[in-house]
């Protein structure tokens, strides 16, 4: 099986380590995180990557503008907004989009 590149953009320093180790926690799954999102762009753009994570503490417009960006230049990328619930609820939503896209 791939493994799946994830990147995770949140602006909450304590969440952002859970999220990496949740993540790659499965053996099929590579996860960064950056709390900066002109960074998290800059590694997009060298990088492909398979599902973005958008984290807490982002502000909307820069949700939506990072959302833009990615889907404008990888627009096979999955992105997903996660503000919490568990490390069930991240699983949950990771393998719905995945099913979605034929990719399970």
């Amino acid at each position: 099986m791939k493994i799946l590149e994830f990147l995770i953009l949140g602006k909450n320093e304590a969440i952002l380590p859970i999220l990496l180790r949740l993540v790659n926690a499965n053996e099929n799954w590579n996860a960064v995180a950056f709390n900066d999102e002109n960074l998290a762009q800059e590694y997009f753009l060298k990088n492909k990557i398979d599902m973005v994570l958008l984290s807490s503490g982002i502000e909307d417009h820069v949700e939506k503008e990072f959302t833009h960006f990615c889907l404008k230049h990888q627009p096979e990328t999955e992105v997903i907004e996660h503000f919490g619930g568990g490390s069930g609820l991240l699983q949950s939503e990771i393998y719905h989009r995945l099913h979605l896209k034929g990719k399970l």
